[in-house]
């Protein structure tokens, strides 16, 4: 946990530094990193991950759950956002976005495995897995296509922006696959590229921050509004209490899904925000606030 903690801290310091020594040059770096991951590096893992991927009964009521507690509070993302904040379009999206979209494989796994033991790793990969994935490339890229300020105008643009989803054509690709398609080699390879991500997904969002600082100086922490207040809200108190809540009228989770509800928000929210563009001072805002606040909580239970 401590080292996911400080690989999180450095790539974001390393992005912040990048931006304010080289400018547009960083910002460029972190576009084209952004259009390899979209296009080669997630297509590639979610292929042969899903190739090999077997579901069973084990997964259990609780992933139907998490997807109901993902409904119900990216639900109230829409209205709080276009409704009580008076957001515009591509900001509510981002708002959506964030609250949907939680760090539930580069932070939840090796969360759970800090506070919970390796007895319930299974049940936090099916999470991440069964839940999160299809929330990425599905819902994700679809909330994109439909708010978004570079998905096209009219219903059809935004309809042939979301079938331009590379992961979404390589878990098509990987449900009616073989198995001798996806080798162990290969397997193994993706498993290890998903981790990699991590510090790339965050030193992009280091150059977001800082690319968003006013006169050039960048403010920690980011700025706190109240599109930022209300995903923390959504994202860190409301999501996992209504794990909690369905829970406890329906059938016992797993701890580690009720972890994994609490999560900040993901990482790839920057992909999408950039590919269908999203508003992203309040992506990367939202992202650097949920991440600081879990981390620190995280630490804080793991030395107790």
């Amino acid at each position: 946990m401590i080292l996911v903690a400080l690989a999180i801290v450095a790539s974001t310091a390393i992005g912040v530094g990048a931006e304010r020594r080289y400018g547009e040059r960083a910002q460029c770096w972190s576009h084209r990193s952004i259009g390899v991951l979209l296009w080669t590096v997630l297509p590639f893992v979610t292929f042969f991950v899903l190739a090999r991927l077997e579901l069973d009964a084990g997964v259990g009521a609780g992933l139907v759950l998490a997807y109901v507690e993902l409904a119900v509070v990216g639900t109230l993302a829409y209205l709080v956002g276009s409704r009580l904040l008076g957001l515009r379009r591509e900001q509510t999206g981002a708002l959506i976005v964030v609250v949907v979209l939680a760090n539930t494989g580069y932070l939840g796994i090796p969360l759970c495995a800090a506070l919970l033991g390796s007895d319930d790793l299974g049940p936090a990969i099916a999470f991440d897995t069964v839940v999160s994935g299809p929330m990425f490339y599905g819902v994700g890229f679809a909330i994109g296509a439909a708010f978004g300020t570079a998905a096209g105008d009219t219903p059809t643009e935004r309809l042939r922006s979301f079938l331009r989803n590379p992961p979404l054509l390589a878990v098509v690709a990987a449900l009616i696959a073989p198995d001798v398609l996806a080798p162990d080699v290969l397997v193994d390879a993706a498993e290890i590229l998903a981790f990699a991500v991590l510090p790339v997904g965050f030193f992009i969002l280091g150059v977001n921050l800082a690319a968003e600082a006013e006169d050039g100086a960048f403010a920690f922490p980011p700025p706190f509004s109240r599109p930022v207040a209300a995903a923390l809200g959504l994202r860190l108190a409301i999501a996992p209490a209504l794990m909690v809540g369905l829970s406890a009228l329906t059938v016992d989770v797993p701890d580690s899904y009720l972890v994994q509800a609490a999560m900040p928000s993901g990482i790839n929210s920057l992909v999408i925000a950039h590919a269908y563009g999203l508003d992203l001072k309040i992506t990367a805002s939202a992202l650097a606030w949920t991440t600081a606040i879990v981390i620190v909580a995280a630490l804080g239970l793991s030395i107790v």
